[in-house]
């Protein structure tokens, strides 16, 4: 059980500058400058896989971590020096086991994937160097100065994909930062405060966040276009809608008619987006089930195509969603197709295909949903891009949405 003190001295040597400064503020002349601590954390009373070292600034906090956990267990950073960062993971590891741990800190951009590190933004790096963490052959990671370079906001979605990633594997991980505002969002196990000497067990839950969700012109899509993992092509006849996290636009998803000659009333995903500081907290997927919700709510039924891993991973685990197509890759059209195009298909990638199912009837069972709901699209097309014309969307704002 870590219960010590801890001491560290260090000699005094004066200079012309060090008597100034000791003669201006009547700083006491010692040979010797102490600091000393009493530590009392008691974590090996229970298990556990997420630790909270906090304090302010200069209060000890990476000196207390080094003595309890050892130089081993510190995270001093890895080195990126490949032209792409996937190259930078460990030979071992494969392409799945790369993109798997990037997805789960919440970077779930490949178009960014394949950049190098310099070329991504402080809270892309932050993820890299989580994930590189996640696939370190070490069971217990010591992470000095964390979330100090991001955005607040940033630093809470953040947290809270770290604690979710970590909490799937074998591993025990420590932050040690000096921002508190983390705290409920990493939902560590236990927490040691530097600066008032105190140690808890968890007792507090993750803080609620405002989450708003509104209608909005198509224009709105020029803030997400970059960061969309296959086009920054956006139908204009699109109906679009935006999510606020904490009053910052932070997703958006656009949804178009699909006309098909015997099935009625569907509407299709045709973008969706969650900005990278904002990925990890579910926030595309919560957007993309408020609009089916939206949609279902006007008597048509929604229906989506997507080959990104992570979006797959979570429909096929909810109650929200049918697959009704397992990942595949799409035959190419026949010479009369005329709604579609190939250059339009996923015909070169692997996709999966979902409908939406209404909470209004997650009651029903899995299997009896999806026998019913598979038979009726059994004939329908993959997602494209529309082919007829629809106005455009309204600029007026729908009543938010608050979760």
């Amino acid at each position: 059980m870590p219960n010590f003190d801890h001491v560290v001295e260090t000699e005094y040597k004066p200079s012309f500058r060090t008597e100034k400064v000791v003669g201006m503020f009547d700083v006491p002349a010692a040979k010797k400058l102490r600091k000393e601590w009493h530590i009392n954390m008691p974590i090996e009373d229970k298990d556990w896989q997420i630790g909270l070292i906090v304090g302010a600034s200069g209060a000890g906090k990476t000196t207390i971590a080094r003595r309890v956990f050892g130089d081993n267990a510190y995270h001093h950073g890895y080195d990126w020096s490949a032209s792409s960062l996937l190259d930078d993971f460990d030979d071992n590891l494969s392409a799945n086991d790369i993109t798997n741990a990037l997805s789960h800190v919440g970077f779930s951009s490949p178009p960014s994937w394949l950049l190098p590190y310099g070329a991504l933004s402080n809270g892309q790096k932050f993820r890299c160097e989580l994930a590189r963490c996640l696939t370190d052959a070490r069971d217990l990671i010591v992470f000095d100065e964390f979330t100090s370079v991001v955005d607040r906001n940033v630093a809470k979605v953040g947290s809270h994909a770290v604690q979710k990633a970590i909490r799937k594997t074998q591993k025990k991980f420590v932050a040690v930062t000096c921002h508190y505002d983390v705290e409920g969002w990493l939902q560590a196990d236990w927490v040691y405060d530097v600066s008032s000497s105190s140690f808890k067990w968890r007792s507090e839950r993750r803080p609620s966040a405002k989450i708003e969700i509104f209608k909005c012109h198509h224009t709105a899509w020029r803030l997400f276009a970059g960061n969309h993992y296959l086009s920054a092509d956006l139908n204009k006849a699109s109906t679009c809608f935006i999510l606020f996290f904490n009053g910052e636009p932070a997703a958006f998803t656009a949804v178009l008619p699909f006309p098909h000659p015997k099935v009625k009333n569907v509407w299709k995903e045709h973008r969706t987006v969650t900005l990278p500081d904002y990925q990890g907290f579910g926030l595309g997927n919560r957007l993309s089930e408020f609009v089916g919700e939206w949609l279902h709510k006007r008597g048509k039924k929604f229906r989506s195509v997507t080959s990104h891993p992570a979006m797959i991973g979570h429909r096929h685990r909810s109650q929200s969603w049918i697959m009704d197509r397992a990942p595949s890759r799409v035959a190419a059209l026949g010479s009369k197709a005329k709604t579609q195009t190939n250059k339009n298909l996923s015909i070169s990638r692997l996709t999966a295909s979902f409908l939406y199912v209404p909470k209004d009837k997650h009651k029903v069972t899995h299997a009896q949903e999806n026998q019913t709901t598979t038979r009726a699209y059994s004939r329908a097309a993959p997602d494209c891009a529309a082919t007829r014309d629809h106005r455009h969307a309204s600029r007026k704002h729908c009543p938010h949405h608050r979760h």
